[in-house]
């Protein structure tokens, strides 16, 4: 008897661990099915803006003269700065369908923002620096993924690292180091690699903790997980371009 009871709640124990793994997985395709489409996104918004931007001659046009070569480009250049500050307090005030659509307005914003690498560096070495970023950032994320180690505790040192990657940066705007510029580009490779792991490990652990939780606070939590590893990719993927960028 106690031997079919002990069977009984081991098969209810696999049972919920087999329901928990099948919620995780799902979770975890819908976090990086968004990233993903907002990568797509942003690729063609830039594409498309840098083109727009260059007549057939190589000149700018009016659309690019306006975008790159007028004060409007300090504000395209902060505008996705601005919109993560304010994406977590709108997020709780939107429906699903309206977050994902606000995250899908950021993406393409983002891309205005960074349409410029199309008019500084070659193609290929732009689709090469993205392939290159693509597979650092799979590893780095299966690693955060699977790994038994607690990394919470990186989140206060990367967070650090990135307020002061972003002073250093607009210091460096008007200092046009190009030694500072290289240790900024190094420390942004490695701060936000460790970022990539620690923001998927953080996503699980969410998760894990809220699984009970209405769909509507899983879907947005989604959204924000999305967020946070697509933040992680593009800063990895522009950072990294200005190691192996070639420059037209």
């Amino acid at each position: 008897m106690a031997d079919y009871n002990n069977y009984r709640t081991a098969q209810g124990v696999g049972t919920r661990q087999a329901v928990y793994d099948e919620g995780l997985r799902a979770y975890m395709n819908k976090v990086y099915g968004l990233m993903a489409v907002g990568m797509g996104v942003t690729a063609v918004a830039a594409f498309g803006i840098s083109t727009a931007a260059v007549d057939a001659g190589g000149q700018l046009t009016s659309l690019g003269m306006a975008i790159y070569a007028s004060p409007l480009k300090w504000v395209i250049m902060f505008a996705p700065l601005l919109v993560v500050f304010a994406f977590g307090a709108a997020l709780n005030r939107l429906s699903v369908q309206g977050a994902t659509m606000l995250f899908y307005g950021f993406a393409a914003l983002m891309g205005l923002s960074i349409s410029s690498i199309f008019l500084v560096y070659t193609p290929f070495s732009i689709v090469q620096t993205f392939l290159v970023t693509a597979i650092a950032f799979a590893g780095l994320s299966l690693w955060g993924y699977t790994t038994k180690k607690d990394i919470s505790g990186w989140g206060s040192f990367l967070i650090m690292g990135v307020i002061g990657l972003i002073v250093a940066s607009i210091v460096n705007i008007f200092l046009q180091s190009s030694a500072m510029q290289f240790a900024i580009s190094l420390l942004g490779v490695l701060i936000f690699a460790g970022l990539t792991a620690y923001d998927t490990q953080n996503i699980k652990n969410t998760y894990l903790q809220m699984r009970n939780s209405d769909a509507d606070f899983i879907g947005k939590a989604a959204i924000m997980g999305a967020l946070q590893l697509y933040l992680d990719f593009i800063n990895l993927f522009m950072f990294l371009l200005q190691f192996m960028g070639n420059r037209e």
